[in-house]
């Protein structure tokens, strides 16, 4: 709609961002913001603030997603931006909030350049996408796609029996069923990266094409307790031995299906867990991601095939799917428009995919979506050492601005 070639005010973007930091500061420069929480409060009240005074319209939820709109010349689907301003325990100042942080600066750059958009522009603060204090993770998107059932999520508790809905309501930030997101040109997030690949590039953006699909299990390994001193090798069902066994036979089978899957034993519970008797039960995590359902297929029949690949030892095997998601696919012409104003703006930039979760891959399941990322600092992420230069922050925020203007 617009040829001016706007850039984002990045000593203001900065200081936006260090100032949300305040809400939830540790002591080693991270934060700690669990949604709902008095910091999460403050937080909101200070992004709401900051709309109102550029002249925005603020709006919140049922849900307690805040949308704040710069009204177009047409009464039509609105050009969305958003993210999240929740944290992790001990989490950094970038994830989620850098990408609210990123509508604001291009809200205020369209209001201070006087850009009347033709169709509406909204910035998004989207409910608990952490799931850090209320499980599950990107709750309220879930509910707004329909992938949650609403009463079930407000009855959540956390590890005081606080309940979602009685935390919304202590907050002050149980809206309006009406103001949902229902519809939109398109849903932007601009995110940090949270993995190593842009930064060992020295790529300074990074277009989003999907968010992996993933299968999830719990494989229990049972065996047979007995004196660690007194039974012989030869007669020992050591279940722990035989998990081990377990996992470098599945490392070895995964290793070899694509060199793009990635796979993780992330949680092991050892039973007894006493050092004189043998363990008797072993149960663990094995999850595998990657974008083609043909390779999470080949991936699930490695992870099943477990079974029956101890059928010669003395220990039983079990493999139990937990969950698993299917590859969410971002819109192409988004992916296109994100690009081509990277490249406008002379920012280097590469196609990728993102092997975490984010809110825009529930939205996509009725909103056109895409995501772009700006490089993690070591890939550190989820840690108070979480960081994205002042720098890469801007150009990630110039290339949301941009495309925003290609779009309105």
């Amino acid at each position: 709609m617009n040829d001016q070639k706007l850039k984002i005010n990045g000593e203001r973007l900065q200081e936006s961002l260090e100032a949300f930091a305040d809400f939830g500061r540790t002591e080693r420069n991270g934060v700690t913001r669990l949604a709902l929480s008095e910091e999460d409060r403050l937080a909101r009240d200070y992004f709401r603030t900051c709309c109102e005074g550029i002249g925005l319209e603020v709006k919140v939820d049922d849900m307690g997603n805040q949308y704040a709109m710069l009204a177009g010349r047409e009464n039509k689907p609105p050009v969305v931006m958003g993210s999240h301003l929740d944290s992790v325990k001990k989490g950094g100042r970038f994830d989620g909030v850098l990408g609210v942080a990123a509508g604001l600066e291009v809200m205020r750059t369209l209001v201070e350049n006087n850009v009347t958009p033709a169709i509406p522009v909204v910035v998004m603060n989207v409910t608990n996408e952490e799931g850090a204090r209320f499980e599950p993770s990107m709750m309220a998107s879930g509910v707004l796609s329909g992938k949650f059932d609403k009463e079930t999520m407000l009855a959540k508790k956390d590890e005081d029996g606080i309940t979602f809905h009685e935390a919304l309501q202590s907050i002050g930030y149980e809206g309006s069923i009406e103001n949902r997101l229902t519809e939109a040109e398109a849903f932007l997030e601009l995110h940090i990266e949270q993995g190593p690949i842009l930064e060992k590039e020295q790529v300074s953006i990074g277009v989003v094409e999907c968010v992996l699909g993933m299968v999830c299990y719990e494989i229990e390994v049972a065996g047979e307790s007995d004196h660690a001193g007194t039974t012989p090798m030869s007669m020992r069902n050591d279940a722990l031995f035989a998990a081990i066994d377990l996992m470098k036979e599945a490392r070895e089978k995964l290793a070899a299906l694509d060199d793009d899957l990635v796979y993780t034993i992330g949680r092991v519970s050892v039973l007894p867990n006493i050092h004189t008797v043998i363990p008797n039960k072993v149960i663990f995590s094995l999850e595998a991601r990657h974008a083609s359902t043909d390779v999470i297929s080949e991936a699930e029949k490695i992870i099943r095939g477990m079974e029956a690949s101890m059928q010669k030892a003395a220990c039983d095997v079990s493999a139990k799917k937990l969950w698993g998601r299917d590859t969410v696919w971002f819109e192409p012409a988004i992916c296109d428009a994100f690009e081509q104003s990277a490249v406008s703006l002379g920012y280097s930039h590469k196609r990728m995919v993102s092997g975490a979760g984010h809110d825009a891959q529930f939205i996509a399941s009725y909103i056109p979506s895409a995501m772009i990322f700006v490089p993690s600092v070591n890939g550190k992420s989820h840690d108070e050492d979480e960081l994205t230069s002042w720098e890469d922050c801007e150009k990630g925020v110039n290339v949301l601005l941009e495309t925003v203007l290609s779009l309105i």
